[in-house]
């Protein structure tokens, strides 16, 4: 498939300024350039549409420029927002741009033909003359298209929180941005959300004043799930790309529990899968949709990317532990994770040293309500530490019998767990 063809196939394309774009990508490589908002030091899964797109272009042979929003990100886009944001300090700014640069390093190439280009707006917004910039680019806007758009509008009307002028001026610095990086790169097209559409025409528009060349734009639609509700949300909050703020585990779980009325179009949009791979896993879903194959595909595809291959591993034992798979290698954090739910029980880490009957402490940490039960449970096969059998009634309690470093995991039967705690 041609560029455009796949973008089109995958979901990518919502609105273009010029018919033409899609045969102008195969006559030359293009720059193409998507903004990305540092308001926090982590991209989320809502980024992810913007930056699998870049991806693409780069496989085309096109290069992509990441701008980073460290001017902007001083005042905030109005797009989508009911309310002004809380203004960022340039040193906050600053601190959430090295965690964005980071994360875009996993998707992006940097070095090579076609090498992706990092860019930060603050390099020129913050240097900007005020009286040059009202004089030389303010004049090539019309308040009055300015104040039809939707965004403008729908703030406008709202009398409780308005619309302040550092955010109206917002779509003039994002105009600016495009002009900027059509003179320092040949940047000849900009991709963003469907609600950046006003932005890029205004920017397509400026160049073409400024600079009388063709200026191009292409947005891509906004993720929503079947059901209507908004995608990247879950009763916590954002689902992030930092693993600090989003584990791998907690990461993978997300995609893994995706509905099967979403798959076809998360599998072509955030993963690389070729069409007919894509294909199989939709037959696969019809055939046998309680193995959930391309949900398990599409959590690690992503989870792969996003994390690496060592966190993906740890993810997938983290999910099969509920179910008796091997904990080995699960740390602290990720067994609070995984059995958050479950009974636990404090114990003095002293009693590892004790040499103490394992039946004993846990009849003290209340796992077993008497001695005899817990004998009795060992007898019939159906007491397991870490997801092994104990089969001795006399098993002794030691250091070997932690799971990681503080955390040893107690199961009695097929599914009743309990954690003790050494402290």
């Amino acid at each position: 498939m041609t560029l455009f063809e796949e973008l089109t196939w995958r979901g990518f394309v919502n609105q273009v300024t010029h018919e033409e774009l899609a045969g102008s990508l195969e006559k030359e490589p293009f720059t193409v350039y998507c903004g990305f908002d540092p308001s926090a030091d982590s991209l989320h899964i809502g980024s992810l549409l913007p930056i699998m797109g870049l991806v693409h272009f780069q496989r085309h042979g096109h290069r992509p420029i990441a701008l980073v929003g460290g001017g902007t990100g001083l005042i905030g886009d109005p797009s989508g927002k009911t309310q002004e944001r809380q203004l960022l300090t340039k040193e906050q700014v600053e601190e959430n741009l090295a965690g964005i640069r980071a994360q875009l390093e996993r998707f992006l190439r940097f070095e090579g033909e076609n090498a992706a280009i990092m860019a930060n707006n603050a390099d020129w917004l913050c240097e900007l003359p005020l009286v040059d910039f009202l004089r030389d680019i303010g004049k090539h806007f019309s308040v009055n298209v300015m104040l039809a758009k939707e965004s403008v509008r729908a703030r406008i009307e709202d009398r409780e929180h308005g619309l302040s002028f550092t955010e109206f001026s917002y779509s003039l610095l994002q105009a600016y941005d495009f002009l900027h990086l059509f003179d320092a790169y040949r940047c000849t097209l900009q991709v963003g959300g469907s609600d950046q559409w006003g932005n890029i025409v205004s920017g397509a528009e400026l160049i073409r004043r400024l600079r009388n060349q063709a200026a191009f734009g292409l947005t891509f639609p906004l993720v929503t799930k079947t059901d209507g509700a908004k995608f990247g949300k879950t009763e916590s909050g954002n689902v992030w790309l930092d693993a600090q703020r989003t584990s791998p585990y907690k990461f993978y779980q997300f995609w893994i529990n995706q509905a099967d009325a979403d798959m076809p179009r998360w599998l072509r949009c955030f993963t690389l899968l070729s069409v007919e791979e894509v294909a199989d896993l939709e037959r696969q879903m019809r055939d046998a949709p309680e193995r959930r194959a391309a949900q398990k595909c599409l959590a690690a595809e992503v989870t792969r990317m996003v994390h690496g291959d060592a966190a993906l591993e740890n993810a997938r034992r983290a999910t099969q532990a509920m179910f008796g798979g091997d904990l080995t290698g699960l740390d602290d954090a990720t067994l609070e994770e995984v059995f958050g739910g479950v009974p636990s029980s404090a114990v003095p880490r002293g009693e590892l040293d004790a040499a103490r009957l394992l039946v004993d402490v846990l009849v003290e940490s209340g796992v077993f309500k008497s001695k005899g039960e817990a004998r009795r449970m060992v007898q019939s096969g159906g007491l397991y530490l870490n997801n092994e059998r104990i089969a001795a009634p006399d098993a002794k309690l030691t250091a070997q019998c932690l799971c990681s470093e503080h955390i040893a995991v107690v199961r009695k039967g097929k599914k009743n767990y309990h954690l003790l705690k050494f402290t």
